[in-house]
């Protein structure tokens, strides 16, 4: 078996309980151009206990949203005032915009922080999902979701590091195509840090 399949063979629940149990970095993951406010905002990185394999669970966002339209991205959103914590917004925006309900969530932990160029502090929180999952998608925000297993995003032959120019300046990013979708930007660079955590690698 290679070092590869190895590493596959061991992503299970149990193992994914025992990583977030050692600790997390606390160090931060920042796009270039950050602007001088970022407005704090928390997702929730869902995975799936399928019977065959974990996988994760992705929206397509509206092509209509002000901030990423048409992305790929975690059900997430604005921290509010009343949100006690990251994991609370992150629980809270996932059942407004999926209808995941915070009872089917175990909460494992929270990754490092990810600066966005577009003016977020996003705390990515990482929970199990137990199914059966019967979402009601909120229409005005959410396209579609679609899941992807988790072996192929840790899997670092998927990782492409990319780069473009935006406004100017050259802007490089992550990006996973997955069949149709393009997975990239914010959520694919929280996708590396997962990965990058995980399996105890440096930044």
């Amino acid at each position: 078996m290679s070092n590869l399949a190895n590493i596959h063979a061991q992503i299970s629940a149990d193992w994914l309980r025992r990583r977030f149990a050692d600790g997390v970095p606390a160090a931060a993951e920042s796009e270039t151009q950050l602007p001088q406010t970022l407005i704090p905002a928390a997702v929730l990185v869902p995975v799936v206990q399928r019977a065959d394999e974990l996988t994760v669970l992705f929206t397509q966002r509206t092509a209509h949203l002000q901030d990423h339209p048409g992305q790929v991205s975690f059900p997430g959103g604005r921290s509010e005032e009343e949100d006690a914590s990251p994991i609370i917004t992150a629980l809270r925006e996932a059942e407004e915009e999926i209808g995941l309900r915070r009872s089917q969530v175990d909460v494992l932990g929270t990754l490092p922080e990810y600066n966005t160029s577009t003016g977020f502090r996003v705390t990515p929180v990482v929970g199990l999902v137990s199914p059966p999952i019967e979402l009601k998608l909120d229409a005005f925000e959410v396209a579609e979701v679609f899941e992807t297993p988790l072996s192929f995003l840790l899997d670092p032959n998927n990782h492409q590091r990319l780069s473009m120019e935006f406004s100017g300046a050259m802007r490089h990013f992550w990006a996973m195509p997955f069949q149709s979708y393009y997975i990239w930007g914010a959520t694919a660079g929280m996708v590396v840090s997962l990965y990058r955590f995980l399996f105890g690698l440096d930044r």
